[in-house]
């Protein structure tokens, strides 16, 4: 199977400055068309280190894409030591050196300095994949019937030579065989005893049909994949294998599509035509951030409430202030009262409610760090539930937001 390593260029990667996301996106879509990534590397702007990656790395691999350095800096060295590298020279591709004029002149509408011209020169023994996005071109190199290509590091960029030009230039240059996934989502059971569960399940499938345990934040996917020369012929294989999964999770199963529970959630208010909204005192927002995430979000999300406070909690929500004294802010009556503010406030057809200490500190006697108070309901019923989370402030955050949107999701289903 034909083999793909992708090297991300730059100190910024290896110092966490900037976080990688272009070798994520890039496996994804190389996944699909059939490439299997089997390295992924990060290397600093030194021009030994960066030589050395590229030697290693051709030894495992017939597909090396290389992202970074490409910049009219000094510290971009990745096109001088590429040039050396394939044993070229220097030249003024004449096509990139359009792009960058054009850009220039009729995008950016300033004048070019000399630094800006040299992002048009390119080594003379390789292709030159125009960038539609940006000043610096693409370069594709073959030697010893291996495939380098080296883009941009900017993911816009990178992102359209990828789509626009390499993956079809390289289903081009070599055959790929047909790669399959199917993906569900189970929330409500732990990895281990998933396992448990589908044992046998994982024990008979064959060789070229992997299944993966892919757990996040009370959520469990399970992705099937599998390997063949023919599409409909895998797809089929493992769609009835995909079939089989599913029941075996039935009880747990909460979508059989590759997509995040908020989306799961988006799609069933669309579906109903019902509105959700939140009143959130301790996610800071976070549980309407993903709800408004999806394009078109106003038709079924709209509006939060953010109330740290007891004022703000009094005076946007209506909840009582000897409740607030007598409770406190993190109580189930409470909760109870932020979702039946939100729901007349903001007139929608269900609310999520949320109320808790995230940490680092905060905790009170027999409300350590980590109790959280969430209400779901409509105008006719609200469900409530408390949960305790041990991690810290971030991942409380986020764990609350998935277990009180599992929480809506399972509301509107036994509302139908």
């Amino acid at each position: 199977m034909t083999q793909a390593t992708i090297i991300t260029i730059g100190d910024e990667l290896l110092i966490g400055q900037v976080i990688d996301t272009n070798s994520a996106w890039m496996a994804q879509q190389l996944n699909k068309a059939g490439i299997r990534v089997a390295r992924r590397v990060a290397v600093g702007d030194v021009w030994e280190e960066i030589w050395n990656t590229l030697d290693e790395e051709s030894k495992h691999a017939e597909i090396i894409l290389i992202t970074g350095g490409l910049g009219p800096t000094a510290d971009d060295i990745t096109k001088p030591l590429l040039c050396e590298y394939f044993g070229g020279q220097m030249v003024v591709d004449e096509g990139a050196l359009e792009n960058v004029t054009n850009i220039f002149k009729n995008i950016l509408k300033r004048p070019m300095i000399e630094r800006n011209l040299k992002q048009a020169e390119v080594p003379d023994n390789c292709k030159v994949i125009l960038n539609k996005r940006g000043t610096a071109p693409g370069m594709w190199f073959e030697k010893d019937s291996k495939v380098f290509v080296s883009m941009p590091g900017v993911p816009h960029e990178m992102k359209g030579m990828m789509e626009d030009d390499v993956i079809p230039a390289l289903s081009r240059y070599f055959k790929f065989p047909h790669i399959a996934h199917r993906t569900l989502l189970t929330a409500g059971v732990g990895e281990s005893f998933l396992a448990d569960l589908i044992a046998e399940f994982e024990t008979g499938l064959p060789s070229h049909i992997k299944l993966a345990y892919l757990p996040n934040y009370g959520m469990v996917r399970l992705r099937l994949s599998g390997t063949g020369a023919e599409k409909n012929t895998i797809e089929e294989e493992i769609q009835s294998y995909f079939d089989t999964l599913q029941l075996s999770v039935k009880d747990y199963l909460v979508t059989n599509e590759d997509e995040t529970l908020q989306q799961v959630v988006a799609k069933l208010l669309i579906a109903k035509s019902k509105t959700v909204s939140t009143a959130e005192s301790c996610t800071g927002g976070y549980i309407a951030h993903l709800l408004s995430q999806k394009a078109g979000a106003s038709a079924y999300y709209l509006g939060s409430v953010v109330s740290y406070s007891y004022k703000a909690k009094e005076d946007l929500l209506q909840v009582d202030k000897n409740t607030l004294e007598t409770e406190g802010a993190v109580s189930e009556e409470v909760v109870i009262q932020m979702a039946k503010g939100a729901l007349k406030n903001i007139q929608t057809d269900y609310t999520i409610a949320v109320s808790g200490i995230m940490g680092p500190d905060g905790g009170l006697p027999g409300k350590p760090v980590g109790t959280v108070w969430v209400a779901v309901g409509n105008k006719n019923s609200i469900l409530t539930e408390k949960f305790y989370f041990r991690f810290d402030r971030q991942r409380n955050i986020e764990l609350t937001a998935s277990y009180a949107l599992n929480m809506l999701r399972k509301f509107i289903l036994s509302d139908a």
